[in-house]
C-alpha cells in the first residue's frame, strides 16, 4: 500500500526533511534528495508506523466496545418510583 498524501502536506515534509538536514547534520540538500528520501520513508517506514497507529486504535476501540452496556446503559421505566 503506498502512503498518499495532499500535495500541500508533501511540500512540508519535504521542506521538513532540508530544514533537519540543514539545521541537525549541517548540511544542505536539495528537493529531489529530499523527495527521494521522503519516498523511501514512505515506502519502507510508513506501514509500519500505520500498521502500529491502527492497531492502536483497534485497542483504544475495543477497550471502548467491552464497557459499551456500562458507559451507554439508561435505566428504563423509571418515571414511577414504587
Amino acid at each position: 500500500m503506498t502512503i498518499n498524501f495532499k500535495t500541500e502536506i508533501e511540500q512540508q515534509m519535504i521542506q521538513s526533511i532540508k530544514r533537519y538536514f540543514r539545521d541537525e547534520l549541517e548540511q544542505e540538500i536539495g528537493d529531489l534528495k529530499a523527495r527521494l528520501l521522503l519516498n523511501f520513508i514512505k515506502l519502507e517506514i510508513g506501514p509500519v508506523i500505520y500498521n502500529e497507529a491502527i492497531r492502536d486504535a483497534q485497542g483504544f476501540f475495543q477497550d471502548r466496545v467491552v464497557d459499551l452496556e456500562g458507559a451507554c446503559f439508561e435505566p428504563e421505566f423509571t418515571y414511577w418510583k414504587d
